[in-house]
């Protein structure tokens, strides 16, 4: 019997009427499913239909995170087209899965999600994308491919250049860096302690001491209050943005210690209590500029809901070393209209 249903199977194979799952390559991977393909093409009705756009936010207590929702509320404005609803997950796997599956229960025409972490958000994110909603992550990336299009910088290159400035202009002859790190699940805090060591590679610069604080401020003035107390000699706070970098600079200075270390952040927002001012002002001795992708975000929603047209699979924003020679004409050029 069992012959015979071997014979069976293996002439339904040989007739291409049998079709066994293949191990890894699910739709949920894969990004394929022909349906959601169908779904998502359907979803461009052109410019005479009205869309209603899904962002779900990892938080709002970071000041990036709240400029990021105010590029897309002001781009949006602009296309009469589109209605925004904003979902803010407060830090929480848990809730941004039900922020993404509310939005979904919602029937948005397209999902942006910055994700708070990578691995939770991903299936939740496929799940959108093989269903047939045009999906584009925003900043922080979620595993695999089941998406319509990745926005946000080169983190690796970002982490690399704050490395280089540290070797080759703030400690040439060497020194101790002290790292203050992002969320540790979240794609960028990876990406840019990656690319960091790939800067300070071949160079004296030692990093004795590295402690996530979750992209907070309050957390960076906790781990460098704690760090000062156990490192005696620190010459460079490399943060992974400027709030924790502003919050180590707060507890350096409460210790009596921030001369003689020099503050690195990445973000350089350019807002009144951002990073360029941070800068200009004397707190960072630098910082790399993170475009928030907000503006780019929208106008990939015209082109895949208004316009029909394709877009790159991953569109890469560009960045730049923020010091005190240039703070002024960044910030000013950042601000200019238009």
């Amino acid at each position: 019997m069992m012959r015979d249903t071997t014979r069976a199977v293996a002439g339904l194979l040989a007739a291409g009427l049998l079709v066994l799952p293949a191990c890894g390559t699910t739709s949920e991977n894969r990004g394929g499913a022909a349906g959601g393909q169908q779904a998502r093409a359907d979803a461009c009705k052109g410019p005479g239909e009205d869309y209603r756009i899904g962002m779900s936010q990892a938080n709002l207590a970071e000041p990036y995170r709240v400029r990021m929702n105010e590029d897309i509320r002001t781009a949006a404005a602009k296309v009469p087209q589109f209605e925004v609803q904003f979902a803010d997950a407060a830090q929480d796997n848990s809730q941004q899965v039900n922020d993404v599956q509310n939005l979904m229960t919602n029937q948005v025409d397209l999902l942006i999600i910055s994700p708070n972490e990578a691995a939770p958000l991903t299936s939740e994110v496929a799940q959108a994308y093989n269903q047939g909603t045009p999906v584009i992550v925003l900043d922080r990336k979620v595993n695999g491919d089941a998406y319509s299009t990745f926005i946000g910088a080169d983190n690796v290159e970002i982490g690399r250049k704050a490395g280089q400035h540290v070797a080759q202009t703030l400690l040439p002859q060497g020194g101790k860096v002290v790292e203050i790190r992002g969320l540790p699940g979240s794609t960028p805090a990876q990406e840019r302690g990656d690319g960091f060591r790939q800067g300070i590679k071949g160079s004296k610069v030692q990093i004795v001491d590295s402690q996530a604080a979750d992209w907070l401020r309050d957390k960076g003035r906790e781990q460098m209050d704690a760090i000062l107390k156990s490192q005696p000699q620190i010459d460079v706070l490399f943060s992974h943005n400027d709030p924790m970098a502003e919050g180590a600079y707060l507890a350096a200075e409460e210790a009596g210690r921030t001369q003689g270390i020099d503050f690195v952040g990445i973000d350089a927002l350019p807002i009144p209590s951002g990073g360029i001012k941070a800068v200009e002002q004397g707190r960072l001795a630098a910082s790399l500029a993170y475009p928030t992708g907000g503006e780019e975000a929208i106008e990939a929603a015209k082109k895949l809901l208004i316009s029909c047209e394709n877009v790159p699979k991953t569109q890469t924003l560009e960045t730049e070393l923020v010091t005190q020679r240039n703070a002024s004409q960044v910030y000013s050029r950042e601000n200019s209209p238009g």
